[in-house]
Order: C-alpha cells, then structure tokens, then sequence
C-alpha cells in the first residue's frame, strides 16, 4: 500500500517532467530548422465526430420537431409493453434513418428460399425487391435454391449483389419450411456473419408493393400476423400440445408472428435459427410436428425472446383475403395471389 500511495503520489512530478522535455524538444527542432532555412510547419488534425462508424460524416439536415404532447398515432399499439416500437406508417422519419444507416455504411443481407416449383416467385420477388427494398443501402440477396440453373436474371442496383446457395430439395414444402431455419443457421456461421451487418428473412411467394428500408432493421425483429393482430391470444394458433418444445399454453403469449417475415443483426438470427432448428429436431425425435411447423417454433422463441423491434402487418399482407382497412396506410409487402395446393404439391 505504501509503495502504491507512492507511485500515485509522484506521477503528476513525473508527467511535468515529461511535458518539459517534450517542449524542450519541439524549441530544438524549431532553433535548428530555421537556422537550416527550413523552417517546419505545425499541422492541426482534427478527427471527425464520426470517425468511428466505417462510412462518412453524417449531413445537416433539416426536419419536422418531433412533438412530445402530440403522438404519431393514436389508433394503434406503436410500443410494446417491453418498450420495442412497433412500426406503423406515420412513427417514422425515413430521411433521419436512411442518415443514420448511411454513416455506419451497413450491408443487408435478405434470404429467400426457392425451392422446386416456388422458384416461379422468383422474378417477380427480386425486381419489386430493387424497386423498393432498402434503396439506398447495400444488399446481399441470398437465393436458396435446389435448381440454380433457374435463377432468373435480374438488373441490380449499384452495391447490391445476388448470391445463389445450392440447396437439397425436400418431399414435403413443411420440410422445406422447416429446414429453413437450419439453413439459415448454418450459413450465418459459414458466411453471413462476415458479409453482412442485418439479415432479413423472407417468403419467396410475394412481391414488395412499397417502401421496405431501415426502419425495420434492429438487433431482433418480428411481424405481426395480419389474420391475429387484433385478436386475443387465447384464438391465437400457437402450438398447444404440451409435448411439443414450441408450446405456449393459452394465457400466454403477447403477439403472433408470421414466419414469413422476420431478421436482426446476423448473430441474432443465428441464435434464433439454431434454437428453432434444435427445438424441431427434439420433437421430431419425441414423434411430434408442430402445427405450423417453424412459424410455431419462432412463435415460442420470440416469446421468451422479446424482439426489439415489431412490424406492423403493413410489412405483411394479403389483400385478396383480408381487403385493405383504414388502418393500414400503406401495403408493404404482400402476398401473391396463388393456389396454395397446386403449388406445394407440384
């Protein structure tokens, strides 16, 4: 203790003795440079405010103030009782986010699955996707896909890149839909966590109808089901049977999600995925299939789980079952009319 007190005791002697040095230094340096005739320039660098983000400097901008006594919306949820926004048309300034976004020069990776005769989606689902999905923003589409050679040409945007990923087919489109999650898992690990700062993970059987950018993009992210939003949980179609790992008894449960739509930071949704994959292959292994497959498996995990952010059914509809409320001011992403069977079964 004593030898410690010392030390501290003298360290302030010794950084004067330093500071002395050092401009005895710099008067040298200065005698003898204009007595060579060369005298030296002293050059002030001022860092940057955002240095530390991997892109540029953020622009002055100017916007509305947001108003504390005036709320965005008030004929919706727009926050969980976990204090996770819920994005609605209307809770967002999408210039301040794609700002943000910009000066940390983020990479988003979108998956889509392809297999067998949904590869018919495929076109369609990229070209709506360049037209409307993160503009602005670097992308990696990740096809998954048994028939490679089908993959549809599509022209990208600058900074944007489609990867396609050879995948085995499967019998039935529920294994295909289950083995989603230890794909998706198993190339977090292999690849995405290097190449990309977000993952999205998308339903191939769709089209992107309007803007779909930053404001999704959190740490966890969830939708909520456009056929349960307003319903209680007890109508809720989770996994009841207590013998299945994806089980949520009836007074539980908060929201439910749609399989289809859901993401994060890549080392959440590798978590994620690899909890569902494990959890399907403990039922499988006890005889036991889910109702829904994976969407009951993510259901339960996002339940223990809480997202960090939740979108609202803008960001997952279908027009042709459910109309179009008021409540829904704009139709994100929406589904494309089909025949279910003729499809899973072709």
């Amino acid at each position: 203790m004593a030898e410690l007190l010392w030390t501290k005791a003298r360290k302030p002697q010794y950084c004067s003795l330093r500071l002395v040095a050092f401009l005895l230094i710099i008067l040298l340096f200065v005698f003898f440079g204009e007595a060579a005739g060369k005298p030296i320039s002293l050059h002030v660098v001022t860092l940057p405010r955002y240095s530390v983000f991997k892109g540029h400097l953020p622009i002055r901008m100017v916007y509305p103030q947001p108003k504390v006594l005036t709320p965005s919306r008030k004929d919706v949820l727009v926050l969980t009782p976990w204090l996770a926004p819920i994005v609605w048309e209307g809770t967002f300034n999408i210039d301040i986010l794609n700002e943000q976004f910009r000066v940390q020069n983020v990479t988003i990776g979108l998956t889509v699955f392809a297999i067998k005769k949904y590869m018919v989606f495929l076109k369609l689902f990229l070209e709506t996707a360049e037209e409307h999905f993160m503009v602005g923003h670097k992308v990696n589409y990740y096809v998954f896909t048994d028939r490679p050679a089908d993959v549809p040409r599509v022209p990208l945007r600058g900074g944007r890149r489609l990867l396609v990923l050879e995948v085995p087919g499967a019998a039935r489109w529920q294994d295909v839909s289950m083995r989603r999650m230890e794909m998706i898992g198993s190339f977090c690990a292999q690849r995405f966590l290097r190449e990309v700062d977000f993952l999205v993970c998308a339903d191939v059987d769709m089209r992107f109808r309007d803007h779909v950018g930053v404001e999704i993009l959190s740490q966890l992210f969830g939708t909520l089901h456009p056929g349960f939003y307003g319903a209680a949980r007890e109508a809720f179609t989770y996994e009841r049977r207590p013998q299945s790992r994806a089980h949520i008894p009836r007074d539980q449960g908060d929201f439910y999600y749609m399989g289809a739509f859901f993401g994060g930071s890549v080392a959440e949704v590798h978590r994620l995925t690899t909890a569902c994959h494990q959890a399907m292959m403990a039922d499988w292994a006890n005889g036991i299939e889910a109702v829904w497959h994976d969407e009951s498996h993510l259901n339960r995990y996002l339940l223990d789980h809480k997202p960090t952010k939740v979108l609202s059914p803008e960001y997952m509809w279908d027009e042709q079952l459910l109309g179009w409320p008021a409540i829904m001011k704009k139709l994100r992403y929406v589904a494309v009319p089909k025949d279910h069977q003729e499809i899973r079964h072709r």
